[in-house]
């Protein structure tokens, strides 16, 4: 593969044993993120101020839904003035910027909001608009007034109709402290609550310390580069990691202060799809993803490349074609490759095997079960490729990058009729039959979900969750807060960001580079005017020449948020990377459920008692990790780094003498650190490996 021109960002190039690899990935400062409305939509700009509800700016509310609101609020009779000022205040809530939060939104969306109260908001961040004991005020205001379909019946809480007859609060609650503790919730649960008018409460206690550092140890000696880490669904103590190369394997992570290493089956891989994957620079096996049920049916997903020069089932759909307003013909060759010559694919596969037990499976059939998604990509660079299943919602969430050149050229991040430069959501479940597939125009065996943001906007193509993205490079829910969707998406050359990802959000490249407003070079497929968008804004992300004032960064490496238990000082903190392993950061929300995000860099360290010895960095107090190119998660919630130097898993930060007041002190039930192991033997794969390769760098991304 051809190198970088020198107006590109610097290359991060690597010689292996027996190939050569060149390292490119796919934003900016503190920022301000976009809250969430109940249909997981970030809430849009207001022409003016609804008349009804009063909201101006930002709302959850266009017209229509404030005229509906006003129909609920005159349908229920409030013939007293008090409490048909809150009932209305009440309503109102939907059009909140924060009304995710506040209706607690899922499957069921609540009726009521939660309440503002003296128990679940002592600590709240209080306006002048908003009262602490909001839900008192509602309970003494409207206890004893007649309101016809009320809202705040107890069968509402799950959903249900509305009641026809008229009622009072004190009908269905005995008491204030019943009332409240239903529509209040309570302290350890609501970190933001409705106190009345147009605003919200944000729980202002700090949640831990701030850390001072992030104490890695090395589980792995890098002998393979992973690009992916899956914990096993089964719950164990188990890990799959795959190789750009193809090769998924299945590992058992030690315990935390055992001085253990990963351990690999004797075996080999899990499966092995080098026969199907075409490996080079930009291309592999760029993602994995377990069905939500893989420990019953067995279902796993790979997302990697393909020629079509070398693969007869490399036959997907050219991404640039009519229907988009593309012509291949005058895409010309890149790095020696046709257009569309190599292709993305999402394949199925199973692990059901002979035994009923899939827990017990170490190995898998590498036979394609199904192609769920094939498309042709327009350049040789930039495509994203990571596959998620929704923690809520079970569908499969698919990234894809703007398909390469610098500047996406033919705009297809903004064109709403590709699906490059997009976040994709599908439902691999409900098989859609030959004749649906060709009626609808899909790119493979899936189905769409009712709800993804065609239903509301026409324009899209029906596959789309968000659009407007560069080169999604790791993303990830938040374990605990999983309407909460991080994407890290690399730049093009001036910043690298972070973004909240939303129901039909709007991204902003390559209108937007991050902050930035974004000039291409060369504008064949036209441009998106400014205004003609209502683009997110990054919550986080760094420029370029924060991390290296010689050379600049190369790439954003998108994290978690962590979760794990080993260094409280970091629960609850957004961990993202650099890909030259020289910068890492810790991004946090501030309150709680606020929106209003910080970042901050951070040192790392080796723990003295890792297992396997970290390598010293010349002229640097970090540790050498060679290149950082991923995050995973174990069942645990512990936080690994993927690099090309090895596993890394965070640990108890007093390993690395950084101090976190809430850590807790180390036991003598087998978890306490066995001290060093410089000597710990290389098990499985290091043994089979060390000797023929040193270094494997994935690359994604010619950014250029």
């Amino acid at each position: 593969m051809a190198m970088p021109t020198p107006t590109s960002r610097p290359a991060a190039v690597l010689c292996c044993c027996y190939f050569f690899v060149v390292v490119f990935l796919l934003l900016p400062a503190a920022s301000r993120a976009f809250p969430l409305c109940t249909d997981q939509r970030a809430p849009l700009p207001l022409n003016g101020t609804l008349a009804f509800c009063g909201y101006a700016g930002a709302s959850c509310c266009d017209a229509a839904v404030d005229a509906a609101l006003r129909k609920q609020f005159d349908a229920a009779s409030v013939s007293d003035a008090p409490c048909a000022a809150v009932l209305k205040s009440v309503l109102c809530a939907r059009c909140n910027p924060y009304s995710a939060e506040l209706f607690d939104a899922g499957p069921n969306v609540r009726t009521v909001p939660f309440l503002c109260n003296s128990t679940s908001s002592a600590t709240s961040a209080q306006s002048k608009e908003t009262t602490q004991d909001y839900c008192k005020l509602v309970w003494e205001t409207c206890k004893d007034v007649t309101i016809l379909n009320s809202p705040f019946q107890p069968p509402l809480q799950g959903g249900a109709r509305l009641p026809s007859s008229p009622s009072k609060l004190t009908d269905a609650w005995q008491s204030e402290s019943d009332f409240c503790t239903s529509f209040g919730g309570v302290p350890s649960d609501r970190s933001v609550c409705f106190g009345g008018g147009n605003t919200v409460s944000f729980d202002t206690a700090e949640t831990s310390a701030s850390p001072k550092g992030v104490c890695l140890e090395r589980l792995d000696n890098g002998s393979y580069s992973y690009l992916n880490m899956v914990p096993h669904p089964d719950g164990s103590n188990r890990v799959f990691l795959g190789t750009q190369a193809g090769k998924i394997w299945l590992a058992t992570v030690p315990e935390q202060g055992s001085g253990g290493t990963l351990q690999f089956g004797e075996t080999g891989p899990f499966v092995d799809l080098t026969d199907q994957v075409h490996f080079d620079s930009a291309f592999g096996l760029m993602g994995m993803a377990f069905h939500p049920d893989f420990a019953t049916n067995g279902r796993f997903f790979a997302s990697y490349n393909c020629d079509r020069t070398k693969s007869p089932s490399c036959s997907g759909r050219c991404s640039c074609n009519s229907d988009v307003g593309c012509d291949p013909s005058k895409l010309g060759t890149d790095n020696g490759a046709q257009p569309c010559q190599y292709q993305t694919v999402v394949s199925e596969f199973s692990a059901k095997g002979s035994s009923s037990n899939v827990s017990e499976v170490t190995s898998a059939d590498p036979s394609e079960v199904k192609r769920i998604f094939t498309m042709g990509l327009p350049y040789t660079s930039q495509h994203g490729g990571q596959i998620l299943f929704g923690p809520a919602d079970g569908y499969l969430y698919f990234m894809m990058g703007d398909g390469g050149q610098k500047g996406d050229p033919f705009n297809f991040a903004q064109n709403k009729r590709s699906l490059l430069g997009k976040i994709m959501r599908l439902d691999v479940d409900s098989a859609p039959g030959p004749v649906k597939i060709t009626n609808q125009s899909l790119w493979g065996n899936y189905s769409i979900p009712k709800d993804n943001p065609f239903a509301d906007d026409s324009d899209l193509e029906p596959e789309i969750w968000a659009l407007g993205v560069r080169n999604p490079w790791r993303c990830s829910f938040d374990l605990e807060r999983p309407s909460y969707f991080y994407c890290a998406d690399v730049g093009q050359d001036q910043y690298e960001e972070v973004d909240l990802i939303s129901k039909g959000g709007n991204y902003g490249w390559r209108v937007y580079e991050g902050p930035l407003v974004y000039d291409p070079p060369w504008t064949p497929g036209g441009n998106t005017s400014l205004k003609s968008i209502n683009s997110i804004p990054p919550i986080m992300g760094y420029n370029h020449s924060d991390v290296n004032k010689n050379i600049g960064s190369a790439s954003i490496i998108g994290g978690s948020v962590y979760r794990g238990s080993a260094d409280p000082c970091l629960y609850g903190r957004y961990l993202y990377a650099d890909l030259y392993a020289s910068a890492m950061w810790t991004g946090t929300e501030t309150p709680e459920s606020s929106g209003n995000y910080t970042s901050n860099l951070i040192s790392f360290s080796c723990s003295k008692d890792s297992p396997i010895p970290c390598d010293s960095a010349a002229g640097s107090p970090l540790p050498s990790l060679g290149y950082i190119y991923s995050f995973g998660e174990d069942n645990s919630k512990d936080v690994y780094v993927l690099a090309s130097k090895g596993v890394y898993r965070v640990v108890r930060p007093s390993l690395c003498r950084y101090t976190c007041p809430t850590e807790k002190p180390e036991t003598n039930n087998g978890k306490a650190p066995a001290g060093p192991s410089s000597n710990a033997p290389t098990t499985g794969v290091g043994m089979q490996m060390r000797a023929l390769l040193l270094f494997v760098i994935m690359s994604l991304v010619l950014i250029r």
